[in-house]
């Protein structure tokens, strides 16, 4: 079973930043989970949140502010004084970084457009992941939004694709079979409910947010591709 970090290494660094990336790549995780939103001119950007307000010294919307503005903010001192100075990076940054490492793992890129529909995310994410030539790492594009897996479908049938689905939420199958998903990333909820067992018989699941070893040993026993931890440090040492 592998382990993903949430957000990188967000249990003990600030979420989606650069040193939550490294320190959970060091750490040697199995693939990456992070978040992407889009700015006011077109720049994708690595951030949960639709509003900078929790993770950074800003106020607003990611939407409302160009990428040189964002850059202004810190995304680090929320978290603790010692990360003050850390910034929202972009994808593009991200994927520089990666690239230079020679451990391949995997990226999965949540694409965060089911409350704000983003236009164009789709194809500005996979222009960006057609420059890169030589890369050795799988990309994993996931999210809530059926009508953006849809598309992505549309534009290039071959990329990887998951299904974000939490609780008791039905008619996962239809929606999986529509798109061609390779993976659905679920809560525990989701995993033991009825349509959760169908799913995982038909394809693979990953389990989100696992910070409990307790937890990730009963994953264990019910073939749980991989689950995605705030700490992975915490499940390494099981």
């Amino acid at each position: 079973m592998y382990i993903y970090a949430h957000r990188g290494f967000s249990g003990e660094y600030p979420e989606n930043t650069m040193i939550a990336f490294q320190r959970a790549y060091e750490l040697g995780v199995d693939g990456i989970e992070l978040d992407v939103q889009m700015t006011k001119d077109g720049e994708l950007v690595v951030i949960h949140d639709e509003r900078i307000d929790r993770t950074t010294d800003g106020i607003g919307y990611v939407k409302d502010f160009s990428y040189r503005q964002l850059r202004l903010f810190d995304a680090g001192g929320w978290f603790h004084t010692r990360f003050t100075g850390e910034r929202i990076p972009t994808l593009v940054e991200v994927c520089d970084w990666l690239s230079d490492q020679k451990r391949s793992i995997v990226l999965n890129i949540e694409l965060k457009n089911s409350i704000i529909r983003y236009h164009n995310m789709e194809e500005k994410l996979l222009t960006l992941l057609y420059s890169y030539r030589s890369w050795p790492h799988q990309v994993v594009c996931s999210s809530f939004s059926v009508q953006s897996l849809c598309l992505l479908h549309q534009l290039d049938p071959n990329v990887d694709k998951a299904m974000l689905v939490e609780g008791s939420q039905r008619h996962v199958l239809n929606a999986i079979r529509s798109f061609h998903a390779q993976e659905v990333h679920c809560d525990w909820n989701f995993l033991i409910s009825q349509e959760g067992e169908k799913v995982s018989q038909e394809i693979d699941i990953c389990v989100y947010t696992v910070n409990e070893p307790f937890l990730f040993t009963e994953l264990m026993k019910r073939d749980v591709k991989a689950v995605m931890t705030d700490f992975p440090n915490r499940l390494f040492r099981r």
